[in-house]
């Protein structure tokens, strides 16, 4: 039988292991926070550690110093919480858990991820709160890999080798036994699968599946940025041989179940290189000043059906990517480029939005269907824009028409609450091998937006057919492009951030907001600091994801919004034409469950997509710069850190830092408040929005990485 004084050590001990669940002790620091000085006490203390470890309440968690296990924490009463979330590792080694209900991320310190890696999904038990300090939690269980398959470069030894991953995310190389190097040479760069990773290894084990080349080789950096985003170039050969089996003819009897719309003017406007060609319009003159404008979109579902492994491949990738120097399709070339592609004088089926639309662009009638049609003509945005301009070209009575009616959907779009969102896009000029020998910024002129203002028009009208319903009845189940209101606290900090540039914003209310972003975006036209907000002012908006719950799309002001005009290149369109169909054809409600994850999905690999298609940029400013070390650009200050600040060369938009060793003149320290940084001895600040004149110090191609040194005056 235990004595009292005992049992009260014992739970004395229990008490500070669970009232600190982050922190370890070893028995004498145990023996000093309970106040015991005399050697039997500390003895009694180290018995009573090594009981409990025996016990499986506390963990060892270094040699010697023990910390209390979550199990524990359950068995005694206390309330535990735990959590799933992905994991956002960071290079060293710490991770930030995002919670699947949302709320505040759980910061894990390095020694507490267990074997997660970035982008795993994880059980995490979150640790009683402390004052004035973020959540903080332990991963206690990894749920499923966020992926298996890694691209790094290889180091080989005699009996072994380690892969060190490209992405800086993932924080740890990889062991590759002998048995498993398939070949690779030192330094190569490969793709490794995970095999495991054992409970007390310091490394996963893996094991090379390819091995893509020599590091700086064009096509292996390409290849690389693929799969590191969780894509692939290739499609699998029952999906190839399953599209090859498709006709490229329409089949007649099909025609005859459809509108024909074969008569009707109709064309495409695309960029110049484009062969997906998803979309087209028609427009046609009807009595009394009517119009009939029908936005025509490739009718993919008719060809790709569920269940197929067409279709399954196409939910897995979820969306093409569009790199530098290629297209990554979601479709097999055989469906994206030809049977589905709405190529001119070309009979082609489609699913149609017809409206029926006064001089002012007012909306009188509207018809959803499948139809089949035939493009009279295709246009690039260049051949377009010089018809719009008053140059020549085919058919230049319809596409100013076309224009007229889309100027005036555009102007009724911005008088009821929508953002002029501005962006510059990099584009380069390639030569035959891909190389990049020329930059230059894609415009976007009257061409473009006449595309995007029907398109806009198109997805807006099916999301209102479906989600609008009255208060006596639910929605159906449907898939909405939503996008959330701004985060107020990022939008005040951009507030006060161009104010120090000389700019105002109103954030009162949502008017305020929007006529805010509007009329910024007018005021720094032809501003040096034009693309740096335009950048940031983005970023302080919510990201637009896809959802079966509809919230409204806040940057466009559409409480109704879908996406319904792109099945050749985005999943959730294909989803789209698919439930339309169906309740076109009166069919029940569908699963929202079901559609909710498929969602969820296709906004993950959007994003993974974007940073892929970033990740390419960068790579080929790189390249593009490589032969340019020494010589001195003019450029202007687009981001400040700790390290340096960033510097955006004016002409070709490519961003590089200026490293604080580098800056010689003076000791600079970091305002972040100011966005600047100031000189200790000589107070000099360079603030965001500076222009500034730097010289290419280097070049890490690999690394995507561009170092410049200020030229001083």
């Amino acid at each position: 039988m235990k004595n009292k004084n005992n049992n009260t050590i014992e739970k004395n001990i229990l008490k500070e292991f669970a009232n600190n669940p982050f922190s370890a002790f070893n028995y004498k620091q145990m023996s000093k926070r309970l106040g015991i000085k005399d050697t039997a006490g500390k003895m009694q203390v180290l018995n009573l550690i090594l009981s409990f470890f025996e016990q499986k309440i506390i963990v060892e968690s270094k040699r010697g110093k023990f910390q209390i296990s979550p199990k524990y924490i359950t068995t005694h009463g206390q309330k535990q919480t735990k959590i799933t979330g992905k994991v956002d590792m960071q290079s060293t080694g710490k991770a930030y858990i995002i919670n699947d209900e949302g709320g505040d991320d759980i910061s894990i310190s390095a020694g507490n991820t267990k074997n997660a890696l970035h982008g795993d999904k994880v059980k995490v038990f979150i640790f009683p709160k402390r004052k004035a300090r973020k959540l903080e939690g332990q991963i206690v269980e990894v749920l499923e890999r966020g992926k298996n398959k890694f691209v790094g470069s290889i180091d080989v030894s005699k009996n072994y080798a380690f892969v060190i991953p490209d992405d800086p995310k993932i924080h740890v190389d990889f062991f590759i036994g002998k048995e498993h190097l398939n070949k690779a040479k030192n330094g190569q760069k490969v793709i490794v699968e995970l095999l495991e990773w054992p409970e007390h290894a310091r490394n996963p084990f893996a094991k090379v599946t390819q091995v893509l080349g020599e590091p700086g080789d064009h096509k292996v950096e390409i290849e690389s940025i693929v799969f590191d985003y969780n894509f692939e170039s290739e499609f699998p050969a029952n999906v190839e041989a399953d599209a090859a089996k498709i006709p490229n003819e329409v089949d007649k009897a099909e025609i005859k179940k459809r509108k024909d719309l074969r008569d009707t003017f109709t064309i495409t406007i695309d960029p110049y290189d484009a062969k997906d060609f998803d979309d087209a319009i028609s427009l046609k003159k009807l009595k009394d000043g009517l119009w009939e404008v029908g936005v025509h979109i490739a009718d993919v579902s008719h060809f790709v059906r569920p269940g197929s492994a067409i279709e399954e491949e196409a939910y897995k990738r979820a969306t093409s990517i569009y790199l530098v120097d290629r297209v990554i399709p979601m479709l097999p070339e055989k469906l994206s480029n030809q049977v589905c592609s709405l190529r001119p004088h070309e009979e082609k089926l489609a699913f149609s939005a017809i409206f029926t639309m006064n001089e002012e662009a007012e909306i009188k009638s509207e018809w959803f269907g499948k139809t089949v049609i035939k493009s009279d003509h295709r246009y690039s945005y260049e051949d377009a824009q010089q018809i719009i301009e008053g140059g020549e070209g085919p058919f230049p009575e319809e596409i100013l028409k076309m224009n007229e009616l889309s100027t005036k959907l555009r102007d009724k779009r911005f008088k009821r609450g929508s953002i002029r969102f501005h962006s510059t896009e990099v584009k380069f000029k390639l030569d035959e091998k891909s190389n990049p020998i020329g930059v230059y910024v894609k415009e976007q002129k009257e061409a473009h937006k006449l595309i995007e203002d029907f398109m806009l028009l198109a997805n807006q009208k099916v999301a209102e057919l479906i989600g609008k319903v009255d208060g006596k009845h639910k929605a159906k189940t449907f898939v909405y492009r939503v996008h959330d209101e701004p985060d107020p606290e990022k939008l005040n900090t951009f507030a006060r951030f161009v104010s120090k540039l000389g700019y105002n914003l109103k954030l009162n209310n949502r008017e305020d907001v929007v006529n805010s972003y509007n009329q910024l975006f007018k005021d720094i036209e032809g501003k040096g600091e034009k693309n740096m907000i335009e950048t940031i002012a983005i970023r302080t908006m919510s990201k637009a994801y896809y959802s079966t719950n509809n919230i409204g799309h806040y940057g466009l002001s559409f409480p109704y919004y879908s996406h319904f005009t792109s099945p050749i290149r985005r999943y959730p369109d294909l989803m789209v034409h698919r439930l339309l169909q169906h309740y076109l054809q009166n069919g029940n409600d569908m699963s929202a469950v079901d559609y909710e994850e498929k969602c969820k999905h296709s906004s993950e690999m959007e994003r993974n997509a974007a940073m892929a298609e970033r990740a390419s940029v960068k790579y080929m400013q790189a390249v593009y710069m490589a032969d340019k070390v020494g010589q001195e650009f003019d450029g202007v200050i687009s981001g400040v850190s700790k390290w340096g600040v960033y510097v955006e060369i004016q002409e070709s938009k490519v961003e590089g830092m200026v490293r604080m060793k580098d800056m010689e003149d003076d000791f600079y320290f970091l305002d972040e408040e100011n966005y600047q940084v100031i000189g200790q001895r000589h107070g000099k600040a360079i603030k965001l929005g500076d222009p500034v004149r730097i010289q290419v110090k280097a070049i890490h191609v690999q690394k995507k990485q561009l170092d410049f040194v200020m030229v001083n005056d």
